[in-house]
């Protein structure tokens, strides 16, 4: 009966050691995994992982032991990753299922904002202009108490496309803590912009593909896009 006993013993003490060891090793070959591909983990992956891994779904040991500095590192040198995620971005754009991408946009959208902070880019304002549309320049003109002519005149040109642009970069509207200075009455394609929260990240590909070379946002959203197919 002893002998059983300590056998039974033996035996558990053996699975639980055995059963820890996969744990571990699964985890950093996970963790390792992750950090190659430069993607984060959703609530709902980790409670997945941990149903898998812990009978007693101890997700808060799971989640400890899965690097913190993946959106960071996400968006680390995210230049660069962009110029060589170019190719790969235009061939997601073109096969991507449409209803699914509009369906997740919103809530990416959302992420990425709460994730970059705009004031410490401003990329957009400093390199690119928007276009002035009619309502634009009237509205805005009125906003600086000025004639639509003079303002035109001011500031504007118009474009090989027909469109009026500003006449220079960085925009004269922006401040030196990149602040927008007529931000409540600025252009409507600033106000849309960067387009992530719209099917215009899909109808002109092109300019996604643009967008996503300055603007950490669409890089930010194209990579979760295609991490999520």
């Amino acid at each position: 009966m002893v002998y059983l006993f300590w056998n039974k013993l033996w035996n558990n003490y053996l699975a639980s050691l055995c059963h820890s060891l996969v744990q571990y090793t699964f985890l950093q070959l996970f963790s390792s995994f992750i950090w190659c591909r430069k993607f984060t983990i959703t609530q709902q992956d980790l409670m997945l992982i941990s149903s898998l891994l812990l009978p007693c779904g101890n997700l808060g040991e799971i989640s400890s032991k899965i690097p913190v500095q993946m959106e960071e590192d996400l968006l680390h040198n995210w230049q660069k990753k962009s110029a060589d995620h170019q190719k790969l971005y235009k061939q997601y754009l073109h096969r991507a299922d449409k209803r699914k991408v509009l369906k997740l946009l919103p809530d990416l959208h959302e992420e990425a904002f709460e994730k970059i902070d705009c004031l410490q880019c401003a990329n957009c304002c400093k390199n690119y202009s928007p276009r002035f549309k009619t309502p634009d320049i009237k509205r805005i003109a009125k906003y600086l108490k000025m004639k639509e002519g003079d303002f035109i005149n001011t500031y504007l040109f118009v474009d090989s496309e027909g469109d009026y642009v500003l006449r220079s970069k960085p925009c004269p509207f922006l401040g030196t803590d990149n602040y927008c200075t007529i931000y409540e009455e600025r252009p409507s394609d600033c106000h849309r912009f960067p387009y992530t929260d719209e099917d215009v990240l899909l109808k002109r590909q092109p300019l996604t593909q643009k967008n996503s070379s300055f603007c950490p946002i669409v890089y930010y959203v194209l990579e979760k896009l295609i991490a999520l197919k």
